[in-house]
C-alpha cells in the first residue's frame, strides 16, 4: 500500500542528517517543554480569551506557531511513548496503555530500546528530564535508563501540586532513583529545577536536552494559591473541583515558570543557540479551550489530538510566522536529532518524519497519511491530506477537517470510494502494530461524570 512507500521515504529523510549548522557553528541546545492536557486554544496566541499566557507567546512572536499539530494519541503515555522513540506507540506494549495506570502491570518503556535522548547522550549531549516521566515504575523502568542523565519529578500520571502524592497516597517526587521530599506548588518546583539545570550545562558549555514536562494544567484543579483545596480532595480526578478561573491560574503559573526559563537562557547567553519547543501531550480536558473543534482528551476528534505547537530557534526559524504542514508527536525525535547532527538507529526507523526543511527552509507542507486507534468506545481514525476516516463504537464518518474543522458534515456518503480506501489502508496499518489487549488499560469518560458526554450509541 501507499502508506509503506511513505513510511520508507520518511524514514531514509530522517535516517539522513540535515546539514544546517555552519563550519563553525556550535550544535543548538533543546529545550522542550510539555504541558499536560492543555487544549489547543488555552494559550492567548492560539485565541484563549479569558486569559493571557504572555511568555509563552514570546515564542510564538519570536518562533513558529503550528496550526495543524496533533498528539499522537488522545492520553498521556501512549503519547509520550511515541515522543521518546519516534515511533507509533502501538509497536511496543507500554504504548498500548491508555494511561499506564498501575505500577502492577509491570509495563514500561524497554530499556533497551533507543530514544532521543539516548540518542543524543550518545552524539554528546547531556540530558535531563524535569517533571513526569509515566513511562514504567522502577525497579525495571525510568528515565536514567532510557538515556537521561538526570531527573527530577514524578513517576506516575499526576500528582498532588501541594502534598506531591499519587493516587496511592504516596509522594512521587524524585531527584534520580532517590524519593525526596520538598514543599512547594509543583509548577514552581519544576521551574526552579529547570532554570537551575540551564544554568549549569550553560557554565560547562556542553550542547544539552532539556525535557521539562510539566503535570498543569492536568488535575487536580488547584492553582498556587489553593493549598486548602489540595486538603479537601481526596482523589486527584476530582469531579467535583476546579472552574474556569482555577484553570486559568494553572496555566498562567506555568506560563511564568516558562517565562523564567526563557529569562534563563538569555541570561546565560544561550537563547540564540536553543531551540525551545512549547507543546502538549494530547488535547484539552474538562476546562480547556478546543476551539475551532470538538472533542476533548480520550477522544480521537479533532480537540482530543489537536495541540498547541511552538518553536523558536533565532536564525534558522523565521520569527512570527505559521507553520502549515501537518505534524505529529512523534516527528520531533528525528527533527531534533537532525538538528543536531545526529542520527536515528537504523534497527528502529522512525515513522515520523524530520521537520526542519519546512521549518528552516520554508518549503511546501508534505501531505501525510497519519493513523490513530484508542481502545476505548472502539476508536480508530485516518488523517489523509486533508480527510479524515473517524470511526466511534459502530458510528463511522468521513471529514474534511480543513473545511470543517468542527467534524459535523459526513461525507462517506457523497465520497463512497474515498471512504472505502482510507478504511482499507486503515486496517492494512493497523495490522502492522501490535493488536489491541484485555489486559491493557484506557481511559474515558461517562455521562454520569461528565454532562456533555451523554452515550453515543449506534442509530
Amino acid at each position: 500500500m501507499s502508506f509503506v512507500t511513505r513510511r520508507r521515504a520518511l524514514a531514509t529523510a530522517a535516517a539522513a542528517p540535515f546539514v544546517l549548522l555552519a563550519a563553525d557553528e556550535p550544535r543548538p541546545n533543546i529545550v522542550f517543554i510539555m504541558a499536560d492536557d492543555l487544549g489547543y486554544a488555552d494559550l492567548s496566541c492560539y485565541g484563549r480569551r479569558d486569559f493571557t499566557t504572555p511568555n509563552i507567546d514570546r515564542l510564538a512572536a519570536g518562533g513558529a506557531r503550528f496550526t495543524q499539530a496533533y498528539a499522537n494519541s488522545s492520553v498521556c503515555s501512549a503519547t509520550r511513548t511515541a515522543l521518546i522513540t519516534g515511533r507509533y506507540q502501538y509497536r511496543l506494549p507500554v504504548g498500548l496503555e491508555e494511561p499506564l495506570a498501575t505500577p502492577a502491570r509491570n509495563v514500561g518503556l524497554p530499556p533497551e530500546h533507543p530514544t532521543l535522548p539516548s540518542l543524543l547522550k550518545k552524539a554528546g549531549y547531556g540530558t535531563t528530564l524535569v517533571g513526569k516521566w509515566h513511562l514504567g515504575w522502577l525497579p525495571d523502568f525510568g528515565p536514567l535508563k532510557s538515556g537521561y542523565d538526570h531527573f527530577w519529578g514524578f513517576r506516575g500520571g499526576a500528582i498532588d501540586y501541594f502534598t506531591h502524592k499519587s493516587s496511592t497516597d504516596t509522594e512521587d517526587l524524585w531527584d534520580g532513583d532517590m524519593r525526596v521530599h520538598q514543599a512547594g506548588y509543583l509548577t514552581d518546583l519544576l521551574g526552579n529545577r529547570a532554570v537551575a539545570v540551564v544554568e549549569d550545562y550553560a557554565r560547562s558549555k556542553q550542547p544539552f536536552l532539556l525535557s521539562l514536562h510539566f503535570n498543569a494544567p492536568h488535575w487536580p484543579w488547584e492553582g498556587p494559591g489553593d493549598k486548602a483545596e489540595s486538603q479537601r480532595v481526596t482523589e486527584l480526578i476530582d469531579f467535583d473541583g476546579g472552574s474556569l478561573e482555577t484553570y486559568a491560574r494553572m496555566v498562567r503559573q506555568m506560563d511564568v515558570q516558562v517565562g523564567r526559563v526563557l529569562q534563563g537562557l538569555e541570561s546565560a547567553g544561550i537563547a540564540n543557540n536553543t531551540i525551545v519547543i512549547f507543546t502538549s501531550d494530547n488535547g484539552g480536558e474538562r476546562f480547556s479551550d478546543t476551539w475551532p473543534f470538538t472533542g476533548k482528551k480520550t477522544e480521537l476528534l479533532e480537540g482530543g489530538l489537536r495541540i498547541p505547537t511552538l518553536i523558536r530557534w533565532p536564525g534558522h526559524v523565521r520569527a512570527g510566522g505559521t507553520v502549515a504542514q501537518v505534524a505529529i508527536s512523534m516527528d520531533w525525535m528525528p527533527t531534533l536529532l537532525a538538528a543536531a547532527g545526529a542520527s536515528p538507529d537504523p534497527a528502529y526507523p522512525p515513522d515520523g518524519m524530520n521537520l526542519l526543511p519546512v521549518l528552516t527552509q520554508n518549503t511546501a507542507p508534505v501531505s501525510r497519511k497519519l493513523f490513530w486507534r484508542y481502545k476505548a468506545n472502539a476508536q480508530r481514525a485516518m488523517r489523509d491530506g486533508d480527510m479524515k476516516w473517524l470511526k466511534i463504537g459502530e458510528n463511522t464518518f468521513l471529514f474534511n477537517v480543513v473545511a470543517d474543522p468542527l467534524e459535523r458534515a459526513n461525507l462517506k456518503d457523497r465520497q463512497p470510494e474515498l471512504y472505502r480506501r482510507l478504511v482499507t489502508e486503515y486496517e492494512t496499518w493497523s495490522a502492522t502494530m501490535l493488536p489491541e489487549t484485555p489486559a491493557s488499560y484506557t481511559h474515558s469518560f461517562s455521562s454520569g461524570q461528565l454532562a456533555d458526554h451523554y452515550s453515543n450509541k449506534p442509530k
